[in-house]
């Protein structure tokens, strides 16, 4: 009788500790949520600033981080909402005449068309082994296993360890004029549980090889 496998099998997702992703094979990951930049309005010498700030960055990494645009549909029904409440507030006819046409507009510009929300994240990598994920494994939240610490979990020396690689890739990512700030525990969580609910997401990050 063949046996049956549980979703959670399939995660490669151990727990989420202190703001850090513990893998089911030891590997770490740390989050970094990234603002954006409108490249395309920056003068000639932005431009190559925020390109030669960006290339310094690889240059000094030692190790493989990866780049995770989310692109989710806009959920406007509370901004809807608000305008309604606003509108039954107006003593003036023509103020209410106006924000129901306005309210109108925007529901048949929302049913017409997609309103998309992009988020930028960076995952750090760490191993007890030492150094990030093979160069064939593409998915950072997957990996190959390694080797296990003997002496306890070793949650909290790992922990440092990967904290300094991501105040690295922080600094690196400043140089171009991008912040970035870690996610904590439940950030992270929702952040995992969009990523399984592929229908909340055009682009979700990659869990497993």
């Amino acid at each position: 009788m063949a046996s049956t496998k549980t979703t959670q099998s399939f995660v490669p997702v151990k727990e989420v500790r202190n703001g850090v992703v513990v893998l089911k094979n030891d590997g770490y990951r740390g989050i970094l949520m990234c603002s954006s930049i409108n490249f395309a309005l920056k003068g000639e010498d932005e431009q190559g600033a925020i390109i030669g700030g960006f290339q310094s960055l690889l240059n000094t990494l030692d190790f493989t981080i990866q780049i995770v645009v989310h692109s989710r549909k806009t959920d406007i029904r509370p901004y809807l909402a608000l305008l309604e409440t606003r509108m039954k507030d107006q003593t003036s006819e023509l103020m209410r005449l106006q924000l129901r046409e306005y309210i109108a507009f925007i529901r048949n510009f929302i049913d017409s068309s997609d309103i998309m929300t992009k988020m930028f994240y960076v995952v750090v990598p760490y191993s007890a082994g030492g150094g990030g994920v093979g160069k064939s494994t593409p998915a950072f939240l997957g990996g190959r296993p390694v080797p296990k610490d003997n002496g306890g979990d070793g949650f909290e020396e790992h922990r440092v360890q990967l904290e300094q690689r991501m105040s690295l890739v922080v600094q690196g990512l400043a140089s171009s004029g991008v912040r970035a700030v870690p996610l904590g525990t439940e950030e992270i969580i929702e952040l995992l549980y969009r990523s399984f609910n592929l229908s909340e997401l055009e682009n979700p990050i990659h869990l497993s090889a």
